[in-house]
């Protein structure tokens, strides 16, 4: 990696160079680095301080967009930034960097071959994000994109055979495990990457050269996707007539491509402000007691990347004794199009990359965590009934009832052998035909409840 500072700068083949410092080194060099020997009889001033602080640094880009090559090839490099209007005697518009050393070109674009770490410079501007080329004697790479990949936006690997011969059997690794296979040769793809796809990657596959080789594997490459933006936080800006006025507070990567952001305000599941350019929303006067049932959602201008801020907590006021240590996230990430807020009793799920914590929905959460001495919003929804105890002493008595007529069936049960009943005149169909009974003899007869 390079530091903040460069030191002294050669060209290369021993010609002579000056020392070329990045603006604001703190050695007590001026803010703009110092003019090499061709910049010398220049008919204007050196750029001003105030000119080298407000122009940004160059935008280095590489086609073809990969880092890595086979030995042998080239690949062009592209130098693009603002360039102050001076008249030179002998103009130099840009400067490139090869490690430390100063390549002779000055020219807006140039071929290299070498590997290495490539930086370049306009005028008056700070020196650009490096560029690392790497160059392989092997049969088989694994080429990555150079420019920073953020979420939402589109992942692309390619698995390339030596002098482009075709790969068989091609299989994609991230962190050691196999995650995509395809019959011959292919690009890898993720069309919205996320947080979750960053790694290390490999590829493995087989050519024939001339007969079908035995499986051959690329170098590791590391792959980042960035984080787009930062999750939103939700505070209250200032009070305003007629109500109370929140922000979403968010703020997107200062090297992304993407377009401004858009923002939604929600209380409890009800989206009460759409997606729009705007951050902030006015909370009406009438509803200001409720200011901590708020949340927000920031997005893209193609919602591929949506993030979510927890409910609103005013200053001063913690969470619930009995609330859990996260704050509880809300929900409607995955809504359909249209942005209509689902069912309450709807369960939710996640669309937004980065790791959520559960969410809460009105079957199982009664809305954000209500600070300590504070009443909850009033929400029939939300309240359990009250018991009926009428209802409930006549279920005692019917289940008291109930009891002592069982233990009573028992006791007669336990008694009946015990007990002797008068003897009953046997029918004629019982015995033998005119035969009746004979008198005083017991006749046991079961006992009766």
């Amino acid at each position: 990696m390079l530091g903040t500072h460069s030191p002294p700068l050669r060209s290369p083949g021993g010609a002579r160079g000056r020392a070329f410092s990045e603006p604001g080194d703190g050695a007590g060099r001026p803010p703009h680095p110092p003019s090499p020997p061709f910049f010398r009889g220049s008919c204007s001033a050196a750029p001003s301080s105030l000119q080298a602080a407000t122009l940004e640094k160059p935008t280095l880009s590489l086609h073809p967009p990969w880092t890595t090559i086979f030995k042998g090839e080239r690949v062009t490099l592209r130098c693009d930034g603002a360039r102050p209007l001076v008249l030179e005697l002998r103009p130099v518009s840009t400067l490139w960097y090869l490690g430390h050393l100063l390549l002779p070109s000055h020219r807006t674009s140039i071929e290299v071959q070498a590997p290495g770490v490539y930086r370049c410079q306009t005028r008056g501007a700070p020196v650009s994000d490096p560029v690392h080329l790497s160059v392989s004697n092997d049969w088989l790479i694994l080429q990555a994109p150079y420019a920073a990949v953020f979420e939402g936006e589109p992942l692309v690997l390619r698995c390339r055979g030596w002098r482009d011969k075709e790969v068989y059997q091609l299989h994609y690794y991230r962190d050691g495990r196999a995650v995509r296979r395809f019959a011959s040769s292919a690009n890898y793809t993720v069309p919205q990457a996320r947080a979750g796809d960053s790694g290390r990657y490999r590829c493995s596959g087989t050519m024939r050269v001339p007969v079908e080789s035995a499986p051959m594997f690329s170098a590791t490459v590391a792959v980042t996707v960035q984080e787009l933006f930062p999750a939103p936080v939700l505070r209250v800006a200032r009070r305003a007539q007629g109500g109370v006025v929140l922000r979403c507070d968010t703020r997107l990567h200062p090297r992304a491509r993407a377009a401004p952001l858009r923002f939604a305000f929600y209380k409890y599941s009800r989206a009460v402000r759409r997606f729009g350019p705007a951050a902030e929303y006015t909370v009406p006067e009438p509803e200001a007691e409720e200011l901590e049932s708020h949340w927000c959602e920031a997005a893209t201008a193609s919602r591929s990347v949506r993030k979510r801020s927890a409910w609103l907590q005013l200053p001063g006021r913690g969470p619930a004794p009995d609330a859990p240590t996260a704050a509880p996230r809300p929900q409607a990430a995955a809504w359909a199009p249209g942005n209509k807020p689902p069912p309450s009793r709807e369960p939710l799920g996640s669309a937004s990359g980065p790791e959520a914590t559960s969410i809460p929905n009105a079957a199982t959460a009664a809305g954000p965590q209500v600070s300590a001495g504070r009443a909850a919003p009033t929400c029939a929804r939300l309240e359990a009934p009250a018991p009926d105890v009428d209802q409930l002493l006549r279920e005692m008595r019917l289940l008291r009832g109930l009891l002592s007529r069982v233990l009573e069936l028992q006791g007669s049960r336990a008694s009946a052998g015990h007990r002797a009943t008068p003897q009953l005149p046997a029918p004629h169909s019982a015995g033998t035909p005119g035969t009746p009974g004979t008198p005083g003899t017991p006749e046991t007869s079961p006992a009766r409840s």
